[in-house]
């Protein structure tokens, strides 16, 4: 895990401009770092080496090639093999290599081959070309920023706002999708004319035109495979699972594993163990805020059947108001929720103990294990029944079979209650648009001039072209495929930023292509059967786990006592932060009604998250 920055310029690559730019992200590196300039284009690389210790220098140099990579590529040690038998000779025993003679044999085809988590930019001296490539899921970040002088590349936004000519500005259109999703769409960022390349994409430019080719290289297929039974697909599915752990378990460095005490985090868990028996550290967070905020009872659980050594911390309101805006920077942007906090303390914890952790992130994504599929479906059923039509060509759920999963929504009430109350049997992307929708009113504490220009149909639109993408009538398809490719993004930046700040790895096995591929061709009624979350793979690996994990219906997530702390503890914070008179200022927030919702913020609403973290994202990078 690393991290590297690169420039391509009409001029010359100016040596301590390059230099300055890495060590904004000095922190994902701090055991070597190296450069690489041949005229206008330049490499740098700060290196948090896990394998090859010795010899896996970055920038790698080959006669025609020079690379830059940041993560991990799991199968390396079969495609090295394979390309030994072709004749090629290794001076490393790293994944760097491997790719760098991947490339040197298949060309741009070799990157739908890796798998991993990546982002690399190869600087192809022959063709003279730059390769820029991020993996299926985005797991490991790749920013750009483009104008008619020089290209850009970092891995992290922080990076490129240090060269002196990039300045850092609002995108509206970003800031909009923030304030309805809580992190932007696909390619786009908060901050003006900087991008993200989006996951499974590569990007080819040319070093002395700088015209560039973007190209989609990988997106799941969802041509129903209805030829195969569902005990072919757990049976499957279970050999993916336990494969993708195994290879992610490969380490020059101790490991150990994220355990919250919910199925994916446990599943991985328990697997690694029969792996490596006796081997695995777990590292967990809790709150002593009340037992909704608290799952140690599932984590001791997993803990005693596999026989971890297992670290725990509690983390405090006054470390949350001590960190917030730090953490706040590491993120670049604000994205997601306030799981950010604990998921830096356990890193942090972690990061005293291994180097490594294997955590369960991916799994609600694409095993269906979000309570808003069950109230969508709920929907579905009701308005199936009533009006004896369907949208997905077959009923997939319906009210009888959904009855008995109706419990696992009773924590989500709320969500429910907001749902029901707006338009009903609309088409699937308007109610999934609602459902996901993080606003929950939230606009009403925006002054006039600030709500004048957000324009919700314009997201609306955006999201659609997301959400309607994958070839399939499917809802639960649907709804999962936006969520992989539109909010998981969000937490695997939380994932990657909240570790690189403590420079450990985060390794995230079951984000492995081959399980969503597999999982793409399963039919919709076999993976969500009466809608049941994660049915399939309960059904698949459900065995590894303690009965007390596998029949749990009160999921949690990680939930952080904000509205709680907001009356005591961090109070003086958020108002310090919200009714400041360079927040009064900036004509974004109705002092007045801020000073409401400190007092009455709903448990679990996002609503006071949202507008605390977008004024530190003022205060850091915009305001500086």
């Amino acid at each position: 895990m690393c991290g590297f920055v690169g420039i391509l310029d009409k001029r010359p690559v100016d040596a301590l401009i390059l230099k300055s730019m890495a060590d904004t992200i000095s922190h994902r590196g701090p055991d070597e770092e190296g450069q690489y300039i041949d005229k206008n284009v330049g490499l740098y690389h700060k290196r948090l080496a896990i394998i090859d210790l010795s010899t896996g220098h970055q920038p790698m140099i080959s006669k025609n090639y020079v690379i830059v990579f940041n993560g991990e590529i799991y199968n390396y040690i079969e495609l090295r093999d394979d390309l030994k038998r072709k004749g090629h000779v290794f001076q490393t025993s790293s994944d760097t290599e491997v790719i760098l003679k991947m490339y040197e044999e298949y060309g741009l085809e070799s990157i739908s081959q890796l798998n991993g988590m990546f982002s690399f930019l190869i600087y192809d001296k022959v063709r003279e070309t730059i390769v820029a490539a991020r993996d299926h899921f985005g797991i490991k970040p790749m920013y750009f920023y483009k104008n008619c002088e020089y290209f850009l590349f970092a891995s992290e936004i922080k990076a490129l706002l240090k060269h002196p000519n990039v300045k850092a500005e609002v995108n509206e259109e970003g800031l909009n999708d923030y304030l309805t999703f809580q992190f932007s769409l696909e390619n786009c960022t908060l901050f003006k004319n900087i991008c993200k390349l989006s996951p499974g994409h590569y990007m080819v430019i040319d070093v002395k035109s700088h015209n560039y080719n973007l190209v989609k290289y990988w997106t799941p297929n969802f041509s129903v495979d209805r030829f195969h039974t569902e005990e072919y697909f757990t049976l499957e599915l279970r050999r993916l699972i336990e494969d993708t752990i195994k290879i992610q378990l490969r380490s020059d460095v101790p490991l150990g594993t994220y355990l919250s005490g919910g199925l994916d985090s446990s599943l991985v868990t328990m697997i690694a163990s029969k792996i490596l028996p006796n081997q695995i550290n777990t590292f967990s967070g809790a709150f002593n805020d009340g037992p909704e905020f608290n799952e140690t009872e599932y984590i001791h659980e997993v803990v005693n059947a596999c026989d971890a050594k297992a670290f725990e911390i509690f983390p405090s309101v006054n470390e949350f108001v001590e960190l917030l805006p730090k953490l706040i920077y590491h993120l670049d942007e604000p994205v997601a929720g306030p799981g950010l906090f604990p998921q830096y303390m356990v890193s942090k914890l972690a990061s005293e103990n291994v180097k490594v952790v294997l955590g369960g992130q991916g799994g609600d994504e694409i095993f269906g294990g979000y309570a808003r599929y069950v109230i969508a479906y709920l929907e579905q059923a009701i308005k199936g029944a009533i009006l004896e039509t369907t949208e997905e060509g077959e009923h997939i759920v319906s009210l009888r079979s959904i009855l008995p999963n109706l419990p696992y929504i009773k924590r989500y009430l709320p969500m429910l209650k907001t749902f029901l109350n707006k338009e009903t049997f609309e088409p699937m992307d308007k109610r999934y648009f609602s459902l996901i929708d993080r606003m929950e009113g939230s606009l009403d504490y925006y002054t006039d001039d600030f709500k004048s220009q957000y324009i919700r149909e314009n997201t609306f639109d955006r999201f659609k072209v997301l959400f309607n993408n994958p070839n399939t009538h499917s809802y639960f398809n649907k709804m999962t495929h936006f969520d992989i490719f539109g909010s998981l993004p969000a937490l695997l930046q939380v994932e990657d930023r909240m570790s690189m700040a403590v420079s450990i790895e985060s390794r995230v096995p079951l984000l492995d292509r081959r399980i969503v591929d597999l999982m793409a061709s399963i039919p919709p009624s076999m993976k969500f059967k009466g809608a049941e979350m994660k049915y399939i793979l309960k059904r698949s690996v459900g065995d590894y786990l303690p009965p007390k994990i596998l029949n749990r219906k009160d999921k949690m997530g990680f939930p952080v006592p904000l509205h709680l702390w907001a009356q005591n503890g961090a109070r003086d914070f958020i108002c310090d932060t919200l009714l400041s008179q360079r927040s009064k200022n900036r004509g974004i927030f109705d002092a007045k009604k801020i000073e409401k919702i400190i007092t009455t913020q709903q448990p679990f609403s996002r609503q006071l998250w949202g507008m605390l973290s977008l004024e530190i994202w003022f205060n850091n990078f915009i305001d500086k």
